[in-house]
């Protein structure tokens, strides 16, 4: 006879620790040899892209404004990531989601001595100068040595773009300002164009990468997150080709029906409707 599935934890009090426990009781149910078939042959790597999936949902629902539904909704997903993998990590005898959240909070106290030790507090500037050393001193004690070890390789290329020439500049490896970036950036764009007569993949796929690079390094050089720039590229992308469609289904065209003359002056239309003009 087969047995009736387990029910669900129900809600307890409504406290964080109440509301965690539940989650983490979930998750384990999951993995149960009983539990999901899908989830029970689940592993870190192929997890792994779910959790960078889900942090990318957070930061989505943040650049679309102020929607705490959707907000809290996308945060849910990317705390289960946490629990998933703690709960993988528990099966496997390496930790458990109480020793995730320990090790953070050890090093959240280690890393704020101005808050929590005797330290005084701090300007902006000094206290990020006392995080970046506390890190340094983090990375020594695990033997990563140089200035740009301990950068993931798993980021997004643009972010760890950003974070690498971010490292070089704290030693004094950095353009003046950001005009001379401007010129580097003219510099590799003309090594760009004095490949396309050859078209030779490598040597093309090697000049576009410097392109990308050097916009890194400009947008960390003014304060921006390159990748924050991208996807706001992209988003303005999409809204305006939309409007070249809208108007030519307006006609009853599609794009595929329209010269490229036609769809510049709808897209430089949508250009000044954004604009105000």
């Amino acid at each position: 006879m087969t047995e009736a599935p387990s029910p669900a934890p129900t809600r307890g009090a409504d406290t964080p620790a109440a509301a965690l426990a539940r989650l983490l009781a979930i998750m384990a149910r999951l993995r149960a040899p009983d539990g999901c078939p899908w989830d029970r042959v689940q592993d870190f790597a192929s997890i792994a892209p779910y959790t960078i999936e889900e942090a990318y949902e957070v930061a989505d629902a943040i650049a679309q404004g102020p929607q705490p539904a959707v907000l809290l909704d996308e945060l849910g997903d990317l705390l289960f990531q946490v629990v998933y993998h703690a709960q993988m990590a528990a099966e496997a005898g390496w930790f458990g989601f109480a020793e995730v959240a320990e090790a953070i909070s050890d090093k959240m106290i280690r890393r704020h001595p101005h808050v929590f030790g005797a330290a005084a507090a701090r300007d902006v500037g000094a206290q990020n100068a006392a995080w970046d050393a506390q890190k340094a001193t983090e990375r020594a004690s695990r033997a990563e040595t140089g200035t740009l070890a301990g950068v993931p390789v798993g980021l997004p290329a643009l972010t760890r773009a950003a974070k690498l020439t971010r490292r070089a500049a704290r030693v004094g490896f950095d353009w003046p300002d950001a005009g001379q970036v401007l010129d580097k950036l003219e510099e590799e764009a003309a090594e760009l164009r004095a490949e396309l007569p050859g078209m030779d993949p490598a040597r093309l796929q090697d000049e576009v990468g410097d392109l990308f690079f050097v916009l890194a390094n400009l947008a960390r050089k003014l304060d921006l997150d390159p990748e924050t720039c991208l996807r706001a590229a992209n988003a303005k992308f999409e809204r305006r080709f939309g409007s070249v469609e809208a108007g030519l289904a307006a006609e009853g065209r599609a794009p595929a029906d329209a010269s490229l003359d036609e769809m510049e002056a709808l897209w430089q239309a949508a250009k000044r409707a954004e604009r105000g003009a």
